[in-house]
């Protein structure tokens, strides 16, 4: 008992750590294009915001730092409390300006926000790579997952409603308090004994090979192409459902409701359960298993929009499935992800891999609209099938069932 109570804790430790970075990232990058369109700046200035995610997709290249100075826990601490203070500082800094006059100065604190908040997450996804057996990685994923699902329904949702009613003054600094209060646990965490090094050191001069080496691995091109393809089938889904909502009728607040709260939420379960799934029954039968949900879900988009009739049922069971399969994707994508990392380059090969899902996203995201646009809805939701069904053939050809990483608790 005193080791689950133990593995308890270490998991609701990383659970306050994915969400202390998720929360503030869903509420400016919700509410900032709501006061730019308000205040009427253009759509392309709008578009702009893209650039908000940028720290994201280029945090790969000062992982090698974080990794180069990471050996004992203190170390890891000391990353994460430092990037989340300043993360919290800048926060509480841009609740004192006015986005009426001080637009571009408020967006750039944002992004420098963003890159403490990535920098916080390289360190904390080294240290979840490190704490946990690899029987329970499922497990903590199962928390970044949920951290995230979590941070988006409050970030993107209630602190939006509250935005309205209490103003951008007044909430922000309560947003700085909670970022320092969701690290608290992380003072109580324990790995190995006290002072010993829990990470492989690395030879001291850096080189190319902090970031290429990754690449140089044998096999890993099936784990680069399976993060590829794995998301692609359901992102384009997700990025049109709300204009194809709009379409249908629906108004924001009952959009909101149906993708923003009820989705979400779906996400946030699914990816509990699915941590809980993948240990269960392995790697390679979860990869089959969650593809075909995947293949099923974008099935059952395209007869949404051709044969099915679309009304609040039918929406919500297509929502449902979506988020549902998104999130337990996700499970299998971090937990993969984590069995392919070099020992001493933790963060850094996580985070390539992240970014490698980041850019698939983006890819499909954008492309989601010009396909609806030239094929319509139903051109889309078969594009969407036919890569879901890749990825799903992909798997089944490219993995091997025995290797020790797919099987089950007690197999390997």
């Amino acid at each position: 008992m005193k080791v689950d109570i133990h593995k308890g804790g270490k998991l609701f430790t990383f659970f306050c750590l994915y969400i202390a970075q998720s929360i503030p990232m869903s509420f400016f990058s919700t509410v900032i294009p709501v006061i730019m369109r308000q205040q009427n700046f253009s759509l392309e200035t709008i578009g702009m915001l893209q650039l908000l995610k940028l720290p994201w997709i280029l945090k790969f290249l000062w992982s090698p730092v974080v990794d180069r100075s990471t050996y004992k826990l203190i170390d890891f601490k000391r990353w994460i409390f430092s990037s989340e203070l300043i993360y919290a500082v800048i926060i509480f800094a841009v609740s004192f300006l006015n986005f009426q006059t001080t637009p571009y100065l408020i967006i750039g604190l944002v992004i420098l926000s963003f890159i403490a908040s990535a920098t916080q997450d390289i360190a904390t996804d080294a240290l979840a790579v490190i704490s946990f057996s690899n029987k329970d990685k499922s497990l903590v994923n199962s928390m970044q997952s949920m951290g995230s699902f979590a941070g988006a329904m409050v970030g993107g949702g209630l602190l939006l409603l509250l935005y309205h009613k209490f103003g951008w003054g007044n909430l922000l600094p309560f947003l700085a308090i909670f970022v320092l209060i969701a690290v608290i646990p992380l003072i109580f965490f324990r790995t190995g004994q006290k002072g010993s090094i829990i990470k492989e050191k690395q030879a001291e001069k850096a080189t190319s090979n902090d970031i290429l080496g990754f690449f140089k691995q044998k096999g890993i091109w099936k784990q680069i192409v399976f993060l590829f393809l794995y998301y692609a089938g359901l992102i384009g889904i997700l990025a049109m459902l709300k204009p194809m909502l709009v379409d249908n009728g629906y108004n924001m607040k009952e959009i909101g409701i149906m993708s923003g709260i009820i989705g979400t939420s779906i996400g946030c379960l699914a990816s509990f359960g699915g941590g809980f799934v993948v240990r269960k029954i392995g790697r390679h039968a979860a990869r089959i298993l969650f593809a075909v949900c995947t293949l099923a879900t974008a099935i059952y988009f395209c007869l949404l929009v051709t044969v099915l009739p679309i009304n609040i049922a039918t929406l919500h069971f297509g929502i449902c499935i979506l988020w549902g399969s998104y999130g337990m994707s996700v499970i299998v994508v971090y937990t993969t992800a984590m069995d392919c990392v070099r020992k001493g380059y933790e963060g850094t090969d996580f985070t390539i891999q992240t970014v490698i899902t980041h850019l698939s996203g983006i890819i499909m995201g954008v492309s989601s609209g010009k396909i609806a646009a030239m094929i319509t809805y139903k051109g889309l939701f078969v594009v969407e099938a036919c890569i879901a069904a890749i990825s799903l053939i992909f798997i089944l050809l490219a993995f091997k069932l025995r290797s020790p990483s797919n099987l089950p608790e007690g197999e390997a």
